[in-house]
């Protein structure tokens, strides 16, 4: 069936993961990308937008297969007990405020990546022809010759110590890579070369960050093959339409959740108000299938791209990536049984620029959380409910003598809010937009210093008493801003002090407040009852060592 769309024509701030390949459980490599989508979705969410969000998981593929086989199921229990015993609890444990979750092996996506194949097929965009080279089945990705690595044993990019010694090896597994040879059906990819070099000429943020789009240009300048789309050895897979002694490649069939999730051919209505994608959110590792195939794919078939592939580099453990494959593969939960889910969420944002590679250390997991959770903002929370609470009975009181100090409190959250819906919506630069609410936190606390509130209430008098009211107010005022704008990040502390500050029953839920207009001075109301609540992040006990 062919479907037709506008570029513009979605109302719809539209996310997505990848889709994880459920051959094993979730570790941080896969929750670090899923996060900064919940990240990323709230924010747009709290700009007052229409928003989908989209996570899913792929179950087909010859790995699929071999891990059922070597578990003694079948591929379908197998992906039905990964799913809802590991990856589910998982999202839900995280906080993460998906909007759809979908399986490649559900009809409602198995039936539409069949009919846009069969459209393609009927377009003449594929015929049938042999394939024989290299292939990884971890990747399950056809590999060129040039991009394997020798595995002599004798290079430092293997550690096999000679096991895999006259073998090449998958780049990124580090395994030695299957010979396939078959009959295989193959898309055109090589004839969209110009048209996706235009495309990312006219569209410069399309591919982000920018040396993930230099490396697509370079690759798609040197020349496109054509694709194998099907696969004949074996047949855990959506059936060809036209032949079903073929399986569709599991890369097409994968790509095509992005479309089928929002209602490709089933859904219309929901299909022309969602799609295109605003962004998808992908491994460096799978960036040419998003970046290059996927793209090809879609205009091929008459239907507009998405607006960026956004690319985040891996978590690396002692120097490699993190996978399963390589044992490094740690689970979330070793994290958040000991810092926190709001802290764990934090910090990978706050430490790792998206789009680099980044090192996971817990000594550096584990000063961050005192100094700027612990230290900088839960104390803060702490001591300014304390002090309304001490002097002023818990009911806030009005500020009326105003001055410069205030001025520049109210100065610096504007330029805060401002920053950090920049950074964080537009850009998708987690680290600099949590930062800049960070070195707010910490102008805050300097301006408490300076103010020495707790001085200030020994003077009795009318003018002392003002004095201090205008503080509390200021530092109350300046935890409301922050409350909202680290609402998407830390969506449980955030509630805990939203409560409080005794906002809700005047200014609503903590949900519906809306990031720009957080830095208006003087939202939160003279007489809001503030408590304090549970301590925001508890002093860590580290774990014993030997």
């Amino acid at each position: 069936m062919a479907a037709t769309g506008t570029e513009q024509g979605a109302s719809t701030y539209y996310v997505s993961t990848p889709i994880y390949y459920v051959n094993d459980a979730p570790h941080l490599g896969h929750a670090y990308t899923t996060v900064a989508g919940d990240v990323l979705t709230r924010w747009h969410r709290q700009r007052g937008e229409k928003v989908w969000y989209l996570t899913g998981t792929d179950e087909h593929g010859q790995k699929i297969m071999r891990t059922a086989e070597a578990n003694g199921v079948t591929p379908q229990e197998w992906c039905d007990k990964l799913v809802e015993e590991a990856w589910k609890p998982l999202w839900e444990h995280l906080e993460i405020a998906n909007d759809d979750f979908i399986r490649t092996t559900q009809k409602r996506h198995t039936d539409r990546v069949q009919e846009f194949v069969q459209d393609l097929y009927d377009k003449g965009e594929i015929y049938q022809g042999g394939y024989e080279g290299p292939y990884c089945v971890g990747c399950e990705e056809y590999k060129t010759p040039g991009e394997l690595l020798d595995g002599d044993g004798g290079t430092s990019q293997t550690e096999s110590g000679g096991e895999f010694a006259g073998q090449k090896l998958c780049p990124i597994h580090k395994k030695p890579v299957e010979m396939l040879k078959e009959e295989n059906y193959f898309f055109k990819l090589s004839e969209y070369g110009p048209r996706l070099l235009e495309h990312y000429e006219n569209n410069p943020d399309f591919i982000q960050p920018e040396s993930a789009r230099n490396e697509v240009v370079n690759f798609v300048r040197q020349g496109l093959q054509d694709l194998s789309i099907s696969r004949s050895t074996f047949d855990w897979g959506v059936p060809v339409p036209w032949d079903d002694k073929h399986v569709i490649y599991v890369w097409i069939d994968a790509l095509l959740n992005y479309a089928t999730a929002v209602g490709y051919g089933s859904d219309q209505a929901k299909f022309e108000s969602t799609w295109p994608a605003s962004v998808h959110l992908v491994g460096k590792d799978i960036l040419r299938f998003h970046a290059v195939i996927w793209p090809a794919m879609l205009m091929a078939n008459g239907l507009p791209l998405p607006g960026k592939i956004a690319a985040n580099g891996w978590l690396m453990v002692g120097g490699e990536k993190m996978s399963k494959s390589n044992l490094t593969g740690i689970k979330p939960q070793d994290l958040t049984s000991h810092f926190g889910v709001d802290a764990y969420r934090w910090y990978f944002l706050r430490a790792i620029a998206f789009g680099q590679d980044g090192s996971f250390s817990w000594e550096d997991f584990s000063a961050r959380y005192t100094s700027e959770l612990a230290n900088d903002f839960g104390n803060l929370a702490s001591r300014v409910a304390a002090m309304v609470g001490k002097y002023f009975g818990g009911s806030l009181p009005e500020a009326t003598a105003h001055g410069d100090a205030e001025q520049a409190v109210a100065d610096g959250l504007a330029k805060a809010v401002a920053e950090a819906d920049a950074r964080i919506g537009d850009e998708l630069d987690f680290a600099g937009g949590i930062a800049a609410v960070f070195d707010f936190i910490k102008q805050v606390n300097g301006y408490l210093t300076e103010q020495e509130p707790w001085k200030v209430a020994k003077d009795t008098s009318p003018e002392g008493q003002a004095r201090l009211a205008t503080i509390l107010y200021t530092a109350a005022e300046a935890l409301r801003g922050t409350a909202v704008l680290l609402a998407p990040v830390m969506p449980a502390t955030c509630e805990k002090l939203w409560a409080s500050l005794g906002a809700e029953p005047h200014l609503g839920p903590l949900a519906d407040q809306r990031v720009r207009s957080a830095g208006t001075w003087g939202a939160l109301p003279v007489g809001a009852t503030v408590t304090k609540g549970e301590i925001l992040f508890p002093r860590l006990e580290e774990p014993a060592k030997g």
